[in-house]
């Protein structure tokens, strides 16, 4: 389906120049002299790289429709994640460099959205909190009380993360996986 840059709307896809882009932000601007155009703020799916860029609002683009899905992380094979899907439990592999940092925080069972385009997946998304056990850490200091200490931690799936010196090895944490915080005690 075509669409017209002044049909664009925040988180809508496009497809310009062979690549997929969303719409960040937008705006319509008619100033007094000249003709009308649409600014936007967008950024490569694959990339995640942002432009900004005006528009003829009668430009037109072809519309790009993203998949998202719901998969269960099951296991590692070298550089390949397998993913399997919950409706026909059929199993797809995933490269190492589509999933990224989010490596760190992956757990086997973790459900997770797919994105892909055109059957090409460009995106795993973890889900905003996990919970993960700590594997390693260092006990706590008696008597060190300054209110912003913090120590290093090893979780279970091989990350290193910062941690309140009051957790201990063998404790259970909820991390912020779009930040890689410390959020608490599961």
């Amino acid at each position: 389906m075509s669409i017209s840059a002044g049909d664009f709307r925040n988180q809508m896809c496009f497809e310009m120049d062979g690549q997929v882009f969303q719409v960040v932000e937008f705006q319509h601007v008619k100033p007094g002299k000249g003709s009308a155009f649409v600014r936007t703020k967008y950024k490569n799916v694959k990339t995640g790289s942002v432009v900004e860029r005006s528009f003829n609002p009668n430009e037109k683009f072809e519309e790009a429709r993203l998949d998202r899905k719901d998969m269960q992380y099951l296991y590692n094979d070298g550089e390949l994640y397998y993913f399997m899907d919950q409706e026909t439990f059929e199993q797809d592999p995933i490269s190492g460099s589509v999933i990224g940092d989010n490596i760190k925080f992956l757990k086997e069972e973790m459900i997770c959205k797919i994105l892909s385009y055109k059957g090409e997946v460009f995106s795993v998304e973890l889900p905003i909190n996990v919970t993960l056990e700590i594997t390693e850490c260092e006990p706590a200091v008696k008597g060190d009380t300054n209110n912003n200490a913090s120590k290093y931690a090893t979780l279970e799936t091989g990350a290193v993360v910062k941690v309140p010196l009051f957790i201990e090895q063998g404790e259970k944490i909820i991390i912020d996986t779009r930040t890689g915080d410390y959020q608490s005690r599961a």
